[in-house]
């Protein structure tokens, strides 16, 4: 039940807030005064499209928050519970922010949730019918979905069985018509994969070996530049027979350590030599080593320039390094495994289509058996309905034709379309040909009473769903909504005054002019300005004692009716 409704600058509301009950609850007003705002209001809480276009003039957004309570075992809980939701107080705050920039703020008990979430929990909530609706029936294409939302108990198991598996039949249809449409693409991809795999697993590649094979390569290249020097320093250090300068330093060392401990400073330039010395020995003796190392191989030069070519082909196909290289043959590996899986199973596709084809036939007729039972009794339901609705001698029908044999769609294999004969004597046809208006309101009503005991919303509104009647059919229809307000919360849209004197709340929408600003206000009446209300309703502009005395006899009857 929504208990609390606040607006804030929406349209022509600056600001409103209004406390709802239990029951009946009819918004009047004159037209454009701003009633239908409120219930737009309302249908952006529970998920409706939001534009910058409803934000009031001069306003940088447009806030509404709703307070709503439900049964324990309520659907709401269920979906809320499901989307982490805390709702430990018994009660749910729906809150929407739209700014002019296009930012869209929806919160549910403070959590950020996204509008496909609010919608689901919207979904739960509140009920909105009006004149879309009434065009829902004008579309042939909709009347499954009522039929299925009637016998949702009865068909819901099997149809989600059949949809299931029309989503399984239409993804193997598209695999076999891809697979078909793409056989050349996907033969040369498969070739080029198979090669690609081929040609670096072939190369038995090692992370580092570039490096190596090109120092390796340098080597030789500079073999003779190398030698050279090796040759030329070992000469200088170790010098000839003649002149030896390793063994003149060694003379200074000598010299130096036997003056070494007259002076600290001696002993330092004796360290120096020393140490000089000892690393000239030991680079005379690596270098002496290396001379012996050094060895030129011409057919070693020729492979390692070989390998490097190899090397370098693979790079400009395949990556700038090794790493790279070794990173594309993986996925090569992974997606030629995944190809050649797909061309093992899909010599099976044929088969699975096939067998999901059976299937899916079954389901489907399974599907139109139990539609055809829940259409049996929609018809009666329809009928008991219409028959308060002083339409007892119309005679209402669920259609339904059999697709071409073979072709399913998401809904089954059958077209669903409402027929209706008005007057007897006359043929049966399409409602959405034949039904005018007042006709459409009280189809659309009918339905609705029947759903309202399978859908579990907690708010049921009515925006003006009484167009095209008067009189009785008036009564009647009024009668019947708030039979409706005993089971659900009831928010009503009316110029009847004949609907609007069986409400248990009646609140008055008023437009008024303030510095030049139009803005909306909201008033409960009281008995006494219920009556004047209606009285306006009945009369239009002129309020005579005739009419107040009309007004007064309206409400008594209408308590009798409800009592």
């Amino acid at each position: 039940m929504l208990e609390n409704l606040s607006i804030s600058d929406f349209a022509i509301i600056d600001h409103l807030e209004i406390d709802f009950s239990n029951g009946m609850t009819v918004l009047t007003g004159e037209t454009g005064a701003g009633k239908s705002i409120i219930i737009d209001a309302v249908g952006l809480l529970a998920g409706g499209r939001g534009s910058q276009n409803f934000i009031r003039t001069g306003s940088n957004k447009l806030l509404i928050q709703g307070l709503f309570v439900f049964p324990e075992d309520g659907l709401t809980y269920k979906v809320l519970d499901d989307m982490g939701i805390d709702h430990s107080d018994n009660s749910v705050i729906l809150q929407r922010e739209i700014y002019r920039n296009g930012r869209n703020i929806c919160r549910v008990n403070g959590m950020l949730v996204n509008t496909t979430m609010l919608k689901k929990i919207g979904e739960t909530i509140v009920d909105i019918h009006g004149q879309n609706e009434h065009q829902e029936l004008m579309q042939p294409e909709r009347h499954v979905h009522l039929l299925d939302e009637f016998g949702h108990k009865q068909i819901g198991d099997t149809l989600t069985k059949y949809q299931e598996t029309f989503d399984h039949y239409q993804q193997l249809k598209a695999s076999i018509k891809e697979k078909r449409g793409n056989e050349k693409e996907w033969s040369q991809r498969l070739d080029m994969l198979e090669f690609q795999e081929n040609e670096i697993n072939n190369a038995h590649l090692e992370v580092g070996e570039e490096e190596e094979l090109v120092s390796q390569r340098d080597h030789l290249l500079n073999y003779q530049k190398i030698v050279d020097a090796l040759n030329m320093s070992f000469s200088a250090i170790n010098g000839d027979e003649t002149f030896n300068p390793l063994d003149v330093i060694g003379e200074a060392k000598n010299s130096m350590e036997s003056i070494e401990e007259v002076d600290p400073q001696f002993r330092e330039i004796s360290d120096n030599i020393k140490n000089a010395f000892y690393l000239l020995q030991d680079a005379s003796d690596n270098i002496s080593d290396q001379m012996d190392l050094q060895e030129f191989d011409q057919g070693h030069l020729e492979e390692i320039e070989e390998r490097l070519n190899v090397i370098y082909g693979l790079k400009r196909k395949y990556g700038d390094s090794i790493e790279q290289i070794l990173k594309h043959y993986d996925n090569v590996v992974k997606e030629l495994s995944t190809m050649q899986a797909d061309q093992t199973t899909g010599e099976d596709l044929n088969e699975q289509y096939e067998s999901t084809v059976n299937k899916l036939s079954d389901l489907a007729d399974e599907l139109n058996t139990e539609r055809h039972a829940v259409a049996t009794k929609l018809e009666e339901a329809v009928h008991d309905q219409l028959s308060d609705l002083y339409m007892a001698k119309t005679e209402f029908k669920v259609n339904f034709e059999k697709l071409p044999i073979g072709e399913f769609h998401r809904y089954g294999t059958e077209r669903v379309e409402f027929y209706m004969r008005t007057n007897p004597g006359e043929a049966m046809l399409p409602l959405s040909k034949i039904a005018s208006g007042g006709e459409l309101s009280r189809i659309m009503l009918a339905l609705k009473t029947l759903f309202t005991n399978m859908q579990g919303v907690t708010s049921i509104i009515f925006d003006e769903v009484d167009t095209g009647v008067s009189g009785r059919v008036a009564q009647a229809i009024a009668e019947k909504i708030s039979k409706i307000a005993q089971k659900s919360q009831v928010l009503c849209i009316t110029h009847l005054p004949q609907v609007a004197a069986m409400s248990d709340h009646h609140y008055f929408i008023e437009k008024k002019i303030d510095k030049n600003r139009t803005k909306t206000s909201i008033i409960k009446l009281s008995v006494q300005k219920r009556v004047d209300e209606l009285a306006r309703m009945l009369s239009g502009t002129t309020v005579t004692d005739l009419t107040l005395q009309h007004a007064n006899e309206l409400l008594k009857l209408a308590d009798e009716t409800k009592k």
